[in-house]
């Protein structure tokens, strides 16, 4: 039983025999694979109708609720403090589309945004074009997805998730009269409108979840007609349209290579044009501006290159080069207006921008306030716009809406989140490298309270992800602060898997090379323990999806290094679940991780698949959420995870698993139901580290 010992007495205790956990019965599956034998013993999980599995489930919710309870005072006062740092009403900036202005806006004690316009002026009266909280009424969960305006501006074209499936149902409002048109599609991914009333729209199979066909619908009509069917497995496909709204784009993308489709607005009848047949390994991005086709392409670029095309003739063939690739720098997205574009990029590991002159085709480097930053765009949807709107944002400064102007280069502040409670003076940030075991620079982002950084005794959350070549930003959390104020340093490892530092950060980090990204993990945690940061007995991971994997594999490899663990909604499970093409995004996804059924990947995987290395000995305090109705990373892989990890480990750590019964793979769509998920997850960690008073 665990006992409070040097902890402070006001620091509540998980004790892992305050109830008696789950033991969850083996049933040997055997299976065999390139000759092995495979005996997964809790295989019987995936029968998610299954009494026996709903009661498992709601026996392991029980037991971390009875080992948390210590802790619920401290939920409460996170919860309230979380919140206290969040201008509960408030709107977002009006952005311009045609005769209107659209924006979002939330309402203190309401979980949802309501979407809203004014036609004209952002002084015009108000239109309620979409209320989530009316919509809401009566569901568990409720998830937008596509909010798309035609182009008059009388229709909405928007589709909902109701369970998080990540299973939405299309529908179009008629803004005029407020009430919805009588037809809906279901398993419908992205939409476009064609420039009149006709309506593009992607949908998925209902076992792969594969986006894999394109319909062509004009409203009045009755006919939804298929366009395109993609055959192969490892694409899916998105639809869009140019800026300008002269074309339809259809994208079948791989984890690998792009291949684009177009037809015109004016005449969007016709049968779609492929603009560059796929070739593996190139990947491509098409926009349009005047008589030119601009395309942004890795091909002879590994970290891309922008070519234009005429828009009579635009196959490679007719390419010419406009931006050459440069060392250093990936370019993300190029956005084209009238008389201006815009180029993101990142370099030096984060996301910076740059003014394309469309003329010279010279560029601009963009003036930032920090180098420790996160950028992203805002709603950019008028061609003929004065200016590019973005989000800025930093550990220590608040989500911020610019204006950039392309003449001048100077960035106008439009809107600073407001954060009650927030002294930006009192926290800083430092940008740091960690040696890799191959001698790889590793960039970790860190921030902190003033005087609580480096002593050797502060706690720290050590945040991970390193996958699809997705970058990890240092970004603004107003819960984080919960945390920093109570001494606890919190730092992201850009480790390689990720995109922080270009292509070949990607490809270093997945397939045959995937191994690198958990050594770099465990090699920024050392750079932390011998700089000062922490030390083992104050130090917790956390991280999410191909973030969970990450940790927990960190958990097998160096169980010394950590105090605790968090895997939230982890995919722990790398073998079984890319064995099987029945499931979800397992075809689409061996271009991350390999297939298995191959012997090279097999033999590979088995090397760090968290599920089978679990093995005899101490681990750290481990939690691990989990949701019901997650269609991305199943929720038995967490489930078996821990029945597994709980007849192995020789520790008495708690290791708990935290069930979300109505929610997706992002957790609770509500968003006061989202902060009392991160106070129960920050009470675990603060609990465990030892640090849940606040710093006056």
């Amino acid at each position: 039983m665990s006992t409070k010992s040097a902890r402070d007495a006001a620091v509540p205790v998980l004790d892992p025999d305050a109830a008696r956990a789950p033991v969850a019965p083996k049933r040997p599956f055997v299976t065999t694979v390139h000759g092995v034998q495979r005996i997964d013993d809790y295989h019987w999980m995936r029968e998610r109708d299954a009494p026996e599995v709903a009661a498992y489930l709601a026996a392991e919710n029980a037991y971390a609720a009875a080992v948390m309870k210590p802790t619920e005072p401290l939920q409460q006062a996170l919860y309230d403090e979380i919140l206290g740092h969040i201008k509960q009403t408030d709107l977002s900036v009006p952005y311009r589309f045609g005769d209107y202005f659209y924006y979002s806006a939330t309402e203190e004690g309401k979980q949802y945004p309501v979407y809203a316009r004014k036609h004209g002026s952002p002084e015009a009266p108000e239109e309620i074009t979409l209320d989530l909280n009316a919509l809401a009424q009566g569901k568990p969960f409720l998830g937008l997805g596509a909010y798309a305006i035609g182009d008059d501006g009388n229709l909405l074209a928007y589709s909902l998730d109701e369970t998080g499936y990540r299973q939405y149902t299309l529908r179009v409002k008629d803004l005029g009269t407020g009430f919805d048109l009588p037809f809906a599609v279901e398993r419908v991914g992205t939409v476009a409108w064609g420039g009149d009333r006709t309506l593009f729209y992607v949908t998925e199979d209902p076992v792969s979840k594969r986006h894999d066909r394109l319909f062509r619908h004009v409203l009045g009509s009755g006919v939804h007609e298929l366009v395109y069917h993609e055959p192969d497995e490892r694409f899916s496909l998105y639809v869009d349209r140019t800026r300008d709204r002269c074309f339809v784009l259809l994208v079948a993308a791989s984890k690998s290579t792009t291949e684009t489709r177009y037809v015109a607005s004016e005449r969007n009848h016709e049968p779609l044009e492929v603009f560059a047949p796929r070739r593996e390994g190139h990947r491509y991005a098409v926009e349009h501006h005047g008589d030119r086709f601009f395309i942004v392409t890795n091909s002879d670029a590994e970290d891309f290159r922008i070519v234009a095309a005429p828009e009579e003739a635009p196959g490679e063939a007719n390419w010419s080069d406009l931006v050459a690739e440069r060392t250093g720098v990936h370019i993300d997205e190029l956005d084209l207006f009238e008389t201006f574009a815009v180029v993101r990029v990142r370099s030096g590991g984060f996301a910076n921008l740059e003014l394309l002159d469309l003329a010279t085709h010279a560029l601009r480097p963009v003036a930032l306030p920090e180098m420790v930053h996160a950028l992203g765009a805002a709603p950019n949807l008028e061609f003929g716009a004065g200016s590019y709107r973005f989000v800025y944002q930093s550990p220590v400064t608040p989500r911020s809406v610019f204006d950039l102007d392309p003449a001048t280069a100077d960035c106008v502040l439009l809107k600073e989140t407001v954060v009650p409670g927030f002294e930006r003076s009192a926290y800083a940030t430092e940008l740091q490298l960690a040696t890799a075991r191959d001698g790889t620079r590793i960039p970790i982002s860190i921030v902190y309270r003033k005087g609580s950084g480096s002593d050797g005794a502060a706690p720290l959350l050590l945040y991970g992800y390193g996958s699809y070549g997705i970058s990890i930003d240092p970004d603004f959390s107003p819960a984080r602060l919960a945390l920093i104020d109570r001494g606890v340093t919190f730092a992201i490892a850009h480790v390689r898997g990720g995109g922080e530092l270009g292509e070949g950060w990607r490809t270093s980090g997945h397939l045959m090379h995937k191994l690198n990204t958990f050594n770099d993990f465990i090699a920024c945690a050392e750079f932390l323990l011998a700089g000062g940061y922490a030390s083992p007995e104050k130090l917790a991971i956390v991280g999410g999806s191909a973030g969970g994997l990450l940790t927990a594999a960190a958990a097998n490899m160096r169980p010394d290094l950590f105090k605790a663990v968090v895997a939230q909604v982890p995919f722990v499970d790398v073998i079984s679940s890319m064995l099987d093409a029945s499931l979800p995004l397992t075809t689409i996804e061996y271009l991350e991780w390999g297939n298995p059924a191959e012997r090279a990947a097999y033999d590979y995987m088995s090397l760090y698949s968290p599920y089978d290395n679990l093995r005899a000995q101490a681990y750290p305090a481990m939690l691990v959420k989990t949701s019901l109705n997650d269609s991305q990373v199943m929720y038995w892989e967490a489930a078996k995870y821990v029945a597994k990890l709980r007849t192995l480990k020789t520790d008495c750590n708690p290791l708990l698993l935290e069930v979300n019964l109505g929610a997706g793979h992002g957790g609770a769509s509500g968003r006061y139901d989202a902060l009392r998920e991160i106070a129960f997850t920050y009470a675990f960690v603060l609990a465990e580290l030892g640090a849940t008073r606040r710093i006056t």
